[in-house]
């Protein structure tokens, strides 16, 4: 099922997920919960970098590489999309290959049904 990805945009809305319930690994933290009035037929998601990890080229390049793996996640994963996901990149996905990054986090995701 394919379906497409929209950011999260009201303050409110990212401070609701922070509260919400979360899973670690080395490469990112993925925070989710359930928003009620959020639409159901898209997939709410939205990626954070921090100034911390590098300049705007590279946290650009990060944020590119996770939308590509939640596009693919979203295609093979069958994600709840009643949920909203807040992933936070850490430094560690700079230096990584992207398959290990993409293994990881297509086992977080089914680690949340």
């Amino acid at each position: 099922m394919r379906s497409k990805i929209v950011s999260l945009s009201k303050n409110e809305d990212f401070k609701s997920i922070l509260n919400g319930e979360k899973i670690s690994n080395k490469y990112s933290t993925i925070f989710f919960k359930k928003l009620s009035k959020k639409n159901t037929k898209k997939l709410n998601i939205s990626f954070i970098t921090k100034k911390k990890i590098g300049n705007a080229i590279i946290r650009n390049k990060i944020k590119r590489r996770l939308r590509n793996i939640m596009n693919e996640a979203s295609k093979k994963i069958n994600l709840k999309l009643d949920y909203c996901y807040l992933i936070i990149a850490r430094r560690l996905i700079l230096n990584e290959k992207y398959e290990n990054i993409k293994e990881t986090l297509f086992s977080d995701f089914r680690k949340l049904k």
